[in-house]
């Protein structure tokens, strides 16, 4: 027989099995189509050596008038700025508080004898030490204990921070690694941030230079905090433990609180005991949607000029001055406003989401406290849209003279996201979609229902490209072009069969221009961090998927390349660090220190001779492939070709093609493909077969075109 061209349907396709798909794609990794054939995705490079803390789920760029290319960055527990490579802190500060000898730590001794293994730790006295998640220090052992109660510390680690676990006799001093602060009431949460000054004294040993500073609460007490006796970034190897010869109590501090930190991952439950111990006080928990209680720290910015405008979801409204520069923190809002001029009590004191016109000027709070000029806390409205004056973030007041305003939603429980196109802003409540557009005094803006009975992931899964909007519902994909349409996807059985929808506000989605795709990451099933994508390619109308863990993803006009944020790990006191990387460089992973090789693979469906009533015998195969873009010398991939007896059967090639569909052949032929392989003999017998390609190599770069078997009818049809 001649030889058979394998030319086969771009994208990946599992809304039916394997063999219903002939002629086409089924599964893949780290691929993308072009022109209507299989390649590797582009690596990765980390854009600088620096980190930040927490996991980002927002990013935003923007220049200013001055030539400063900034980039956002919103963590569940800071707000930075990117700036050449470093990461600036501009966190708001959210209270102020000067306490007077609030200040102390604790030693105490052993009241028994302990061996190297025992995990129960009995002292003499606790005063001052934390109530759980503590380390003390005895004699060179630093020991974590998971709960203190009646002097006796329970489940505890033994040798921590690179110690080695010993025995120790009764009497033998126990040393806090803890300084605790008191301040009389609950304006702090495990794990927010505090900036502590002003300290002119030692504490139990410990000198004011590592009191001042900035600590992060890491226990929690009744009205109390706790934070380690370290000046840099928490790290047990950098503690001071107590010194004194008993608990120590004073000094004078001013503590400045950060804003509130959150969740890294969203835990079920409402109400105490839902998050960690203390996390939100008690009985301030709520559903998803609505609250700051158990969502994770979602940040929405934009811009108002060259300056900024930003919010944590179901947080206060904060601005962000470029000419002050990035050494500056953001400021409330309202104390912006609170001028002779603008009443800043009456901007709204929390909000869903924040957002900027670009043209008409304005600065919107979806989901707010109603205006009420005899009471600036008014109920929070999760459905109410207001505006400030055009042209003027500062004025919120209603008034003849000005353009500010409100407006309430009707339909849904809660504004889940919002997005800026170019004639409208599409607002996503839980259950609607609307169009908002200006119209100018006395109504200033109008709303109008787009489609009810639709649903949306999450906050940030909606996407606008080319003037079209695309975003991920509950059970499948919509676009908006002047009219709501369900957006055919050949992969929605598998996506949502896989995510993980606990973790559904994870989901996050982002552009890739130069390859004309969308990206939207989520959380598969038993993951509660993100770990896999689903890529719309939308002028090949294609899909494909794939395994990647990014937290954010962003396509910007000002930066050369798409970046992606990346979760790589935590620090001792489990706090997670992320980066930013850029995508489309180099072939290899290169998010650390050390390149990595990306595993990369495109496995077609089945195909057969016929209709399948004949086996076929495979004796050559002559693959194509290019490896354009590879930057290492002799590139090379594996081609497999995976033959079975029928659409039931396991793949292999067994030495009696009649054996029974049941058997499993766990072997089968794989070639190794060079840049100028010509062909590749085989002794391949099978009814059907599916043909891969894969990569795992560092520097390789390729793309599969149209190769060609030599099959022929093997004459047994059993």
């Amino acid at each position: 027989m001649p030889l058979t061209k394998i030319i086969l349907r771009p994208g990946l396709n599992r809304e039916g099995t394997n063999y219903a798909n002939e002629g086409g794609f089924y599964d893949g990794d780290k691929i993308r189509f072009r022109s209507g054939f299989p390649e590797k995705l582009g690596g990765w490079i980390r854009l600088s050596q620096y980190k930040f803390w927490g996991v980002c789920r927002s990013l935003w760029n923007w220049a200013t008038l001055n030539g400063y290319n900034y980039l956002g960055v919103g963590t569940n527990l800071k707000y930075y700025i990117e700036n050449g490579g470093q990461y600036n802190d501009i966190t708001p500060i959210v209270q102020t508080i000067t306490l007077s000898n609030a200040l102390s730590t604790g030693r105490t001794t052993l009241a028994a004898n302990v061996n190297a293994t025992t995990t129960t730790l009995l002292f003499t006295a606790s005063t001052n030490f934390p109530p759980q998640d503590g380390y003390v220090k005895i004699d060179s052992e630093v020991i974590y204990y998971n709960a203190l109660s009646s002097n006796s510390a329970t489940n505890c680690i033994r040798g921590v921070n690179n110690t080695t676990a010993a025995s120790h006799t009764a009497n033998a001093n126990v040393s806090s690694a803890f300084v605790k602060i008191f301040d009389g009431t609950n304006n702090a949460n495990t794990r927010d941030y505090l900036i502590l000054s002003n300290c002119a004294v030692s504490v139990g040993g410990l000198a004011n230079t590592v009191i001042n500073g900035e600590h992060q609460v890491l226990s929690y007490g009744s009205a109390v905090y706790y934070f380690l006796a370290s000046t840099a970034d928490n790290n047990l190897s950098n503690v001071t433990y107590c010194t004194a010869s008993a608990s120590n109590v004073g000094g004078n501090v001013t503590c400045q609180i950060l804003c509130h930190v959150g969740l890294e991952y969203y835990i079920n439950g409402n109400g105490w005991g839902a998050g960690s111990w203390g996390q939100y006080g008690w009985g301030n928990a709520a559903p998803q949607g609505t609250s700051v209680g158990e969502q994770l720290v979602i940040w929405t910015n934009d811009n108002y000029g060259q300056d900024l405008v930003f919010a944590q979801r179901g947080g206060p409204l904060f601005y962000w001055d470029a000419n002050l520069g990035t050494s500056y923190r953001g400021k409330f809002l309202s104390d912006l406003a609170n001028t002779a001029s603008y009443s800043g009590q009456f901007v709204p004191y929390k909000t869903l989401e924040v957002l900027a016109s670009d043209i008409q000027r304005f600065v919107f709070a979806f989901g707010a406290n109603s205006y009420d000029p005899t009471d600036p806390l008014t109920d929070f409205d999760p459905m109410l849209v207001r505006w400030s004056d055009q042209e003027n973030p500062y004025q919120w007041v209603p008034d003849i003279t000005n353009q500010a305003g409100e407006f309430r939603l009707s339909h849904g429980s809660y504004i889940s996201t919002t997005i800026n196109t170019r004639q409208e802003i599409l607002v996503f409540t839980d259950s609607t979609i609307y169009s908002m557009q200006y119209l100018g005094p006395p109504y200033i803006w109008g709303f109008q229902v787009l489609m009810d009975n639709i649903s949306v992931m999450g906050p940030n899964s909606v996407i606008t490209v080319n003037n079209i909007t695309y975003w991920m519902g509950g059970d499948k994909f919509y676009m908006y072009s002047g009219r709501v349409e369900t957006l055919p996807c050949a992969l929605r059985q598998y996506v949502f069969a896989d995510l993980n929808k606990d973790q559904a506000w994870q989901v996050t989605v982002g552009s890739n221009e130069g390859f004309n795709e969308i990206w939207w990451f989520y959380c598969s099933t038993n993951s509660v961090v993100v770990d896999k994508y689903v890529i719309y390619n939308y002028l090949d109308r294609v899909w494909y998927y794939g395994t990647l863990n990014r937290t954010f993803w962003l396509d910007s006009g000002l930066r050369q390349n798409p970046m992606g944020t990346f979760q790589n790990g935590e620090d001792a006191l489990l706090n997670s660090t992320g980066c930013v990387i850029n995508h489309e460089l180099g072939n290899d992973d290169a998010s650390t220190a050390t390149s990595l090789p990306i595993y990369a693979y495109v496995q077609s469906s089945d195909f057969d001779i016929g209709d399948g009533h004949n086996f076929g015998y495979v004796w050559r195969m002559l693959p194509d492939v290019n490896f354009n873009g590879s930057n290492v010398d002799g590139p090379v991939v594996t081609m497999e070709l995976q033959p079975r007896q029928n659409s039931g059967s396991a793949y292999g090639s067994p030495s009696n093609a009649a054996t029974i569909s049941g058997n499993n052949y766990a072997v089968y032929p794989q070639y190794t493909v060079q840049e100028f392989t010509g062909q590749i003999y085989t002794r391949i017998r099978a009814r059907q077969m599916a043909m891969k390609i894969s990569s795992d190599g560092l520097g390789v770069s390729w793309q599969l075109g149209a190769p060609r078997i030599d099959i022929r009818p093997d004459g047994r049809r059993s």
